[in-house]
């Protein structure tokens, strides 16, 4: 029996007897347990993945955001795609435009818990790009997919591991998918809306997935083109006549460009495991450098100027803080190995010169 190569071994060094420190065995025991062969034959333990069988699989999504700026590009790519896209949208003006982009309006908001409920459940699969911060919609979504196996892709920022450093200095940390961190105070609770997501995806049979976007660059596909950091910034730069930034200019944000990050959603609804987390990355640079490139395109010749923080963030308070004077550093590492995801756009620089 010792040489049978199905015998597997444990070494019993002791037992304990109830309420008594005192060893059933004063030797090392061996116990000798036979295995079938079909179960020394199999492969390697994988760890188990929350997956739909082949009756669920993911025809139907339901997609909030749907006229935005990410979630116009995702849907189109899904529409594409061949999906049905059931898209999330509050007035009737929307919705007819939803139609003409192939995708089924869902007339409704963040507010409605019944919408989003019925929506979910008809649904293989939710996409939220709606809004990171709207907790009361995220539990309701949650609940309505909770014991599906379905997927839930959520939209986060990687402002959640921004700094305060308000232009002033370069922080060296650039964060992968499993950095530590600890959020600054305004950006708490979508940290904690995260880990709960996160944690639903672990506990409560969904496929939950976030996806943290950068600075996001380039031409929406979708209703609405224009995404919220670089075209504020060249409209206040516009009106000053030369590209603006705060403090010195020294911080850096990671960025991506958005049909690159448009393809990280549909990756991610196919491929990524529960509970998972992905930045999307794909270079980065200094926001007196956006300036720079901001500048140019606008025709002022790479003239820049300082803006001072304080008067910034007075007037308009967390953009200016977060989006224009912290520094975001990221690598999407995960991404590219676990989902094999490779970004092929063009720079920021090349983007947003060239209108792209």
């Amino acid at each position: 029996m010792a040489t049978d190569k199905r015998a597997h071994f444990s070494l019993l060094t002791s037992a304990v007897r109830p309420f008594s420190t005192r060893p059933v065995f004063t030797r090392p025991v061996c116990v000798c347990v036979v295995l079938p062969d079909r179960i020394l034959n199999d492969p390697p333990f994988q760890h188990p993945k929350i997956t739909m069988s082949a009756e669920q699989k993911i025809k139907t999504v339901f997609l909030t955001g749907a006229t935005g700026y990410i979630g116009g590009t995702v849907g189109e790519k899904l529409v594409a795609a061949g999906y049905k896209v059931l898209g999330l949208v509050r007035t009737p003006e929307g919705a007819e435009k939803l139609k003409q982009r192939g995708v089924e309006p869902v007339l409704g908001s963040l507010e409605d818990a019944a919408v989003l409920t019925e929506a979910a459940q008809r649904a293989d699969a939710v996409i939220n790009t709606a809004n990171s911060d709207h907790r009361g919609a995220i539990e309701t979504l949650l609940t309505a997919l909770e014991k599906s196996g379905k997927p839930f892709i959520h939209t986060s920022g990687s402002s959640v591991i921004a700094d305060d450093v308000r232009g002033e200095s370069v922080n060296p940390t650039v964060h992968t998918e499993d950095t530590f961190f600890v959020p600054v105070p305004h950006k708490v609770a979508r940290a904690a809306i995260d880990r709960y997501i996160r944690e639903s995806g672990i506990n409560r049979g969904i496929r939950t997935v976030i996806i943290c976007p950068t600075m996001i660059y380039g031409k929406g596909k979708g209703i609405h083109q224009d995404s919220v950091q670089i075209p504020k910034l060249a409209e206040l730069s516009k009106a000053k006549g030369a590209g603006l930034y705060i403090g010195k200019g020294a911080n850096i944000w990671s960025n991506v460009y958005i049909d690159d990050c448009a393809d990280l959603y549909l990756l991610a609804l196919e491929r990524a495991p529960s509970a998972s987390f992905f930045f999307a990355e794909n270079g980065e640079n200094t926001l007196k450098e956006v300036a720079e490139v901001v500048s140019r395109s606008l025709g002022f010749g790479g003239k820049t100027e300082s803006w001072n923080a304080d008067e910034a963030i007075k007037a308009h308070g967390g953009w200016a803080q977060s989006a224009m004077a912290s520094n975001s550093r990221v690598k999407a590492v995960n991404a590219r190995k676990t989902l094999q995801w490779s970004p092929k756009g063009p720079t920021l620089a090349e983007a947003v010169e060239k209108g792209l």
